[in-house]
């Protein structure tokens, strides 16, 4: 494979840190781009080239290299509790900064874009798995902001051709325990771990598709280099539909001594979502997914093995 020059924004975070990872294992020039408003410097593999700031700043391009024919946008706000708090600040965060980066590309005739959107961008959807054709209407502001960056690609696909890959509820080894306001599962775990109660905000009956972050970086490998995806969306998950209940019982076998409440659910939340993964597996994406199972497992063998030290800063977010 050609050896490319690839940006990667969100660096720092769980699933910017990995497809990096990915990327210069191979041999690839990384420049990664974080704020570091919600990733940690540490998170940054050795041998990328670091670049700390804001991309829905624009004068922080002109730090950033000419010539990058790759661009993978992971940065942004990914809480749809959070984004309550400041749907502009998540504007910029999610719209503002994709729309700075394609200027970048369209400035430096840069082979594709690849955009971490997400399933927020459905709103409510039927217990059915739910397909990249399936009407958008999303119950949040991330979601929104999410939706209007997916959009405004599309409007320049001749010019900088896309891929935006919506990913489900990704999870695994090395995500932020520190933060209760996103991740249902890392939120469940790290409160099993840390006090032995679990708060879950809203029904027990509501479901998700959890996809383990080894598929996901896969998936971003494809989008980034297989010709054949290009200007379209592609659902990351598993089509496996797991309810907050299931996913309770099964830690609960893992960490028998814990105990669990039910409190009141937070705005923007989506009773359900599973992924139709039909899109993904025509390039041959997905066809084997991890486990739920396997990937908590790997997942709670980390987390223990790592130090879990500090005080609940509080609980919110998709519980």
């Amino acid at each position: 494979m050609t050896r490319v020059k690839v940006l990667i924004s969100g660096v720092a975070g769980f699933v910017g840190s990995n497809v990096a990872r990915k990327f210069r294992d191979f041999g690839h020039d990384v420049i990664g781009v974080d704020d570091l408003s919600s990733g940690f410097s540490r998170n940054v593999p050795d041998g990328v080239d670091f670049i700390q700031g804001d991309l829905s700043d624009r004068s922080i391009f002109s730090r950033i290299p000419n010539g990058c024919e790759v661009i993978l946008h992971l940065a942004g706000q990914s809480s749809g509790e959070i984004s309550f708090d400041n749907p502009v600040a998540d504007l910029h965060k999610n719209t503002i900064s994709t729309l700075n980066l394609i200027d970048y590309g369209k400035r430096n005739a840069s082979k594709k874009l690849v955009l971490a959107s997400s399933m927020s961008v459905y709103g409510n959807t039927t217990d059915a798995p739910v397909s990249e054709a399936h009407h958008c209407h999303p119950l949040s502001c991330y979601g929104s902001s999410k939706l209007a960056a997916e959009n405004y690609l599309a409007v320049f696909k001749d010019e900088l051709p896309f891929v935006a890959l919506r990913m489900f509820n990704v999870f695994g080894p090395g995500q932020d325990m520190g933060n209760l306001r996103q991740g249902m599962l890392s939120i469940y775990l790290a409160q099993a771990l840390r006090t032995g109660r679990v708060e879950i905000k809203g029904s027990l009956n509501r479901f998700r598709d959890f996809i383990f972050i080894d598929d996901v970086v896969e998936v971003w490998w494809a989008a980034a280099f297989d010709d054949r995806i290009v200007n379209q969306t592609l659902n990351v998950g598993t089509g496996v539909k797991t309810t907050v209940k299931n996913l309770i019982d099964l830690i609960k076998i893992r960490l028998p001594q814990i105990s669990f409440f039910v409190s009141e659910g937070t705005p923007g939340d989506q009773a359900g979502i599973v992924a139709d993964i039909t899109v993904a597996q025509t390039f041959g994406l997905l066809k084997q997914p991890v486990s739920l199972i396997h990937g908590l497992d790997a997942f709670l063998k980390h987390s223990l093995s790592t130090n879990l030290e500090g005080e609940l800063a509080g609980v919110h977010g998709d519980q």
